[in-house]
């Protein structure tokens, strides 16, 4: 199915310029969502990365509005009186109405205002609403499903704060509501139902049945115009959110999606095509570590040497020098995530590495949270061992040092033979002894609760990467989320993310994908699919994405077996580069960092607001948008100097000397300056209370990539 063009177009030269000017003096803005100082998945990524610049934007009038979770209040939240009149008395008339309604700031970059709805405190009023649902809205939700519960109490009480904030304005006001994903979408259909004076948008993240059917095995993207989509919810048990997802979608003034992949979803799931895409930024400015970025990496990947030197005691056959750090992180979604893939072809590059005697180890990282017990004993004891190791370097180092000291202080050159008695080499042996294992290294870090039937493990042993010597390639399962406070990996993500040498996320199903999104402002290279948001977008505005560090494998048009070789060859391909290779792909990856900043895609957010308040609001604002004809103008080209694949090196064979090295053209800050000229002015956000300008012009509109 090919990616139709349409205004929903990811072409960041493709937004108009405004010939309407937007006054923004008496516009409201709410934006609603579940994850609202809530962090449950990537919205909230979302929307606490965009709320800078929304709130440039908007000032004083942006709200975000979300439940009241008392644990993350506490910690993320400052309750404060509200400024604005009007709803200060739409929070007062709520509260003395049987509801409890917060207000104050989110304690983030921008610190914008939040309100907060308790839908425990109103849950008296469910079966109420579910009735007036009913009878409605002809939507029926089961008392079983209590997420469902929470949807139906989040969306009255949003409705409710929005009819009531109409109400209590004194001159009538132009309020816009932006809505996200299916738990929020309640609200926006009772705001069209109630004929509030709402613009409204609302924006999927990911469709709930699209997610579903991946799960399942489903040829989920060949088959996407053939789904009787009412038989496949109702069989998942589905039917009711799917509705609720369903209407909120038709009744938007405007609708919008994450990427252009699953726009063509919603457009046959939701039956709805989307107006705009608004695809996920990043803050850049949050990662940015300048040119240090490249001495990070190193320090970061110090530190993940550390535990391979305990995680791998008695069987540290291999030069960590030459060993290259794979990872894959987030839920644990077995194939959506492409773990299965990503382990198939790491069992075909064990085989590439052995037969062609490479001397590159590789590790593989899975980052996936499971149900686990504890640490495994054998994963800590490596840690206590390799611990007691230094220890005892130390001491015998201090008191070879003392020795050599006293000598030398009496103007004698020391005798070897004589620095080091016996005492210390007992104490060395005594170490050395310590080390010896009886067993491979353990796989999984955690105790698995159900080890039997966990789809990794279970892989894993039907490849056979079991950590034996004769392997080159070595895999670790750490089922739980990093943290700098764990006794076995004292790393944060960000820390871990930039040790590592490169980011696999071979997702089936990937609407966005803020994963390899962050390797790439950190400067790691990344594997992303023609599947997911983040590789289509790539695709799209860089001529090579294999020269920048960006890896896009194809699971849309290739079967699984010809996905699985491609991705092997990416790999084989990345552990032949030079380590000097290496440090130019990686300084090429973080000059895209730009492409992702919310400077550049909040335009989209800006598009979709403006277009919402001209259908809402036709007598006082006026959009006319115009289809965009080419991509012009924001197209990374090729690097002119020497690529870094060995695929495509100049060379014969990867094993080439580093005085071979020296003489490849390669200008970093020449690289740097072409790569800037292809990149837009950022968003410029007007002032409050002022109109807003044109869209900046396009710098290089007309260098045509």
């Amino acid at each position: 199915m090919p990616l139709a063009r349409s205004f929903s177009v990811t072409s960041l030269s493709g937004l108009d310029e405004w010939d309407d000017e937007f006054d923004l003096d008496d516009a409201v803005l709410f934006e609603i969502a579940w994850e609202v100082a809530n962090k449950v998945g990537g919205i909230y990524t979302v929307i606490q990365t965009k709320a800078r610049l929304t709130c440039e934007e908007w000032g004083e009038n942006y709200f975000l509005v979300g439940p009241y979770m008392e644990s993350n209040v506490r910690t993320q939240v400052e309750l404060i009186e509200p400024t604005n009149a009007a709803l200060r008395r739409t929070i007062d008339k709520m509260n003395s109405s049987g509801c409890k309604v917060y207000f104050g700031r989110w304690l983030i970059e921008g610190s914008p205002y939040v309100v907060l709805l308790d839908v425990g405190f109103t849950a008296w009023s469910l079966d109420r609403w579910k009735s007036e649902l009913w009878e409605n809205c002809s939507i029926g939700v089961p008392w079983f499903d209590r997420e469902a519960n929470d949807a139906v109490l989040f969306g009255f009480l949003t409705a409710w704060l929005l009819g009531e904030y109409a109400a209590q304005c004194e001159d009538p006001p132009h309020i816009l509501a932006h809505f996200h994903e299916w738990l929020a979408g309640l609200g926006l259909v009772l705001c069209r139902q109630r004929q509030l004076p709402v613009a409204t948008i609302f924006t999927t993240h990911a469709t709930l049945l699209g997610r579903y059917l991946c799960a399942g095995n489903v040829d989920f993207y060949n088959n996407l115009a053939e789904f009787n989509v009412d038989k496949e919810a109702g069989d998942r048990q589905i039917y009711h959110r799917y509705c609720l997802e369903r209407a909120a979608a038709r009744c938007a003034h405007v609708f919008t999606t994450v990427s252009q992949i699953t726009a063509i979803e919603a457009e046959h799931l939701l039956k709805r095509k989307p107006d705009i895409v608004t695809p996920n930024g990043l803050n850049v400015k949050k990662f940015s570590a300048m040119h240090e970025f490249q001495n990070l990496h190193a320090q970061s990947k110090a530190r993940i040497q550390e535990f391979i030197r305990g995680h791998f005691y008695g069987h540290l056959d291999f030069n960590l020098d030459k060993t290259v750090f794979l990872f894959i992180a987030g839920r644990y979604e077995f194939s959506n995530k492409g773990a299965d893939i990503f382990l198939e072809a790491l069992a075909r590059l064990n085989y590439l590495l052995r037969v062609n005697h490479s001397d590159v180890t590789v590790i593989a990282f899975f980052i996936m949270p499971a149900r686990t017990n504890n640490f495994n004993v054998e994963t800590l004891k490596g840690q206590a061992v390799r611990k007691q190791l230094w220890d005892t370097a130390q001491t015998v180092k201090e008191r070879f040092g003392k020795k050599l000291y006293e000598s030398l202080l009496v103007g004698q050159l020391p005798e070897v033979s004589k620095m080091l008695d016996k005492e210390d080499f007992t104490m060395m042996k005594r170490a050395i002894f310590a080390t010896q294992r009886q067993c491979l290294p353990p796989i999984c870090s955690h105790n698995m609760l159900e080890d039997s039937t966990d789809p990794i493990l279970t892989c894993i042993r039907r490849i056979g990467l079991f950590n034996s010597s004769q392997d080159r390639v070595k895999v670790v399962f750490h089922p739980e989320f990093l943290s700098s406070t764990s006794p076995l990996l004292p790393m944060d993500y960000e820390e871990f993310v930039r040790g590592c040498h490169l980011g696999v996320f071979p997702s089936y199903y990937e609407p966005w994908g803020y994963t390899p999104a962050e390797c790439t402002v950190m400067g790691i290279p990344s594997v992303s699919t023609n599947l997911s948001g983040f590789g289509c977008f790539m695709e799209e505005h860089i001529a090579d994405p294999s020269a920048y560090g960006i890896y896009i494998l194809d699971r849309r048009y290739r079967s699984v077996d010809e996905s699985c070789n491609q991705l092997t060859s990416f790999l084989f391909q990345f552990c032949q580069q030079s380590r000097r290779q290496r440090i130019i792909q990686r300084n090429r990856t973080e000059r895209l960092s730009d492409l992702l900043d919310w400077r550049y895609l909040g335009r989209y957010y800006v598009s979709a607001r403006h277009m919402a308040l001209a259908k809402a609001f036709p007598d006082a604002y006026v959009y006319e948008p115009h289809d965009p004809t080419s991509t012009t103008g924001f197209r990374y080209p090729r690097p002119a100097s020497v690529p870094p694949s060995p695929a495509h090196s100049l060379h014969s064979s990867p094993h080439h000397s580093e005085a071979e090295d020296e003489d490849e053209r390669y200008d970093e800050e020449l690289e740097a300056e072409k790569d800037r000229v292809n990149i837009r002015q950022p968003y410029s956000v007007p002032h409050k209370n002022k109109s807003l300008p044109a869209d900046p012009a396009d710098p290089v509109s007309e260098n045509k990539a």
